[in-house]
């Protein structure tokens, strides 16, 4: 997991054109995730959960039910972050770019096979 790869929750509230407060929201409601990172352990968000929708960037749509099946199998954000952006051998790629590609069903297969 690239530092590139990460967003502070302001950057990824302005990335989706919404408030922090809207994104912490949607962060306790439990369809996003975010890990602290960094020197001063900020907490942040995944940037490849950002799609373009068809009014602008938006949360990819299956990221909630995936992660609700990670969380079921008793992942944390940080493992279920990991594991979304870690190579996938099944897949042929990490699972956040096949949820990306419209592959739910194969990667929520895989997701359940962990429980």
């Amino acid at each position: 997991m690239t530092d590139a790869a990460w967003l502070t929750v302001p950057d990824f509230a302005d990335r989706l054109g919404t408030t922090p407060s809207k994104v912490r929201e949607m962060l306790r409601e439990g369809e996003l995730l975010a890990v602290r990172r960094g020197e001063r352990q900020t907490l942040q968000v995944p940037a490849g959960v950002i799609v373009d929708g068809e009014r602008g960037p938006e949360v990819l749509a299956t990221l909630r039910g995936t992660l609700t099946l990670l969380r079921d199998a008793g992942m944390d954000d940080a493992e279920a972050a990991e594991w979304l952006m870690a190579d996938e051998p099944e897949l042929g790629m990490a699972p956040l770019d096949a949820l990306r590609e419209g592959r739910r069903a194969h990667v929520r297969r895989i997701a359940q096979s962990l429980l």
